[in-house]
């Protein structure tokens, strides 16, 4: 997300370190997604673990989603702002939505300051997010995951 980067360096933080795509494939449940369909898929990852900590008599939800989600607009260009309610062990991740030439995406972002928790949270939600959309995920790591039935 070469133009979230920019913002973030506007912000005073630091560039961007990884980067996971969600590719939206014709095998995909959606074909668009918009950054506010994405903020309903956070809202409901949160409800989510909210009902199995109520299960467990647990506060799940504050361990499973410990960040605070912000919107953002920089020169243009909206994305979701994750920031950790903990700042020792999660600090921010970065959602967004955008349009290639091939596909419509959606990324999420580790900006180099970011934790390991960051990190491992955003392989969770990045997870999370490409089943519910049947989506194919490129990780971290360069590896793929689909979420989509082939043929």
């Amino acid at each position: 997300m070469k133009l979230l980067l920019v913002s973030l360096q506007g912000e005073g933080r630091t560039t961007v370190s990884k980067s996971a795509t969600i590719k939206l494939v014709s095998g995909s449940k959606y074909q668009t997604v918009s950054l506010e369909q994405l903020k309903e898929l956070l809202q409901y990852y949160q409800e989510m673990t909210e009902y199995t900590g109520k299960q467990l008599n647990w506060d799940y939800k504050g361990a499973a989603f410990p960040y605070e989600i912000i919107e953002k607009e920089e020169s243009g260009t909206k994305y979701l702002l994750l920031q950790g309610k903990d700042s020792h062990l999660y600090k921010y991740l970065i959602l967004g939505v955008n349009q290639t030439e091939d596909a419509h995406q959606i990324q999420i972002v580790l900006p180099t300051n970011s934790t390991h928790g960051d990190q491992a949270k955003a392989n969770e939600l990045s997870r999370f997010i490409a089943k519910q959309v049947e989506g194919e995920l490129h990780m971290f790591n360069g590896r793929i995951m689909y979420f989509y039935k082939r043929k």
